[in-house]
């Protein structure tokens, strides 16, 4: 894949994450700071360039398809764009419509497109039911807090550093997966993840609470998502034409450092925070989690010939299993 089909497909997953319209202002700069990230690594000067066209509507689906002639990098774009448009939910009226226009564009008809679709909203189906979508204010906690209490504090700190680390394997691992869709289980993980930990203090969560801890602590959804697409991408990770395999990926670790420290680091903040009675400042969150960052990427490579062993074993059932919680 060379670079103007690179550009093509990042363009069109960058008007895929603006599709809904709903994006606020602290998302829009997330997906900016991603855009300059990726141009850095990557060497592609123009990618911040790119983002400036999508949000002021200077550019379309009509003209970055141009570049794309290889059925293959076709089908890549429309399953791109079908993830970035999942991975907060179910897809908005506005991102139907954006994908029917851009199957359009791209000349894919339902043989090539169903099987994918139904995948992709398999995911959401299993992710909406892993968590609840909502907890009434009246409802009693799972694990009352004495209870929780009760417990030494080095036992359960203990116990949720291991559950902590087992989902940053496991999302580690799903960057390794050659489906484009396999990374769009991240996040119902980590959601998971913040859910078992407030549990075990004593708190019973939804999915909007979990969600806005998540974005609170500066992982909004859509742009973890197109960093973690964009650095496959630009890392050669979604060369699917050249029939890549877990065995082939294994070396290329960038997206998969990225998932496992992500996952780690926001396991350890959502520990501190209900740990502490859930005080930390939104700005305190966000710092926390940068601190950790950094000390969470290089455990990954610790922890890398156990990535690779999961990656190995994993299907699309074990992935629906895990996100359901069977």
């Amino acid at each position: 894949m060379n670079l103007d089909q690179q550009k093509s497909i990042l363009t069109i997953a960058l008007l895929a994450a603006f599709a809904d319209g709903n994006k606020d202002d602290a998302e829009r700069e997330e997906i900016r700071r991603i855009a300059q990230s990726l141009a850095g690594d990557a060497g592609m000067a123009d990618l911040p360039r790119i983002y400036q066209e999508v949000l002021l509507r200077r550019t379309s689906v009509q003209a970055a398809v141009q570049a794309l002639s290889d059925p293959m990098h076709r089908q890549l774009a429309y399953e791109m764009a079908v993830c970035v448009c999942d991975v907060d939910g179910r897809q908005t009226a506005a991102e139907r419509e954006f994908l029917n226009g851009l199957k359009t564009a791209l000349q894919l008809g339902a043989p090539q497109t169903d099987a994918f679709d139904r995948e992709a909203d398999a995911i959401v189906d299993v992710a909406e039911k892993a968590v609840p979508l909502s907890v009434p204010v009246s409802a009693p906690i799972a694990i009352p807090v004495a209870a929780a209490a009760a417990a030494p504090s080095s036992a359960l700190d203990a116990e949720l550093d291991k559950s902590i680390l087992n989902y940053a394997a496991l999302n580690g691992a799903l960057e390794l997966l050659p489906q484009s869709w396999a990374s769009m289980a991240i996040i119902p993980m980590q959601v998971k993840m913040v859910y078992g930990i407030g549990k075990a203090h004593g708190v019973e969560l939804d999915q909007g609470h979990i969600k806005e801890f998540i974005a609170a602590a500066g992982v909004g959804m859509t742009s973890q998502y197109l960093e973690q697409f964009g650095r496959k991408l630009l890392g050669g990770l979604l060369g699917k034409a050249a029939g890549r395999t877990i065995g082939g990926l294994g070396s290329a670790a960038t997206g998969m450092a990225f998932s496992f420290a992500t996952t780690y680091a926001l396991g350890q903040v959502a520990k501190r925070y209900y740990a502490g009675g859930r005080v930390m400042s939104t700005a305190m969150l966000r710092d926390t989690f940068q601190n950790l960052l950094g000390p969470a990427k290089q455990m990954q490579s610790q922890y890398l010939p156990q990535i690779q062993q999961k990656a190995a074993t994993l299907d699309a059932g074990k992935i629906m299993a895990m996100v359901r919680g069977a």
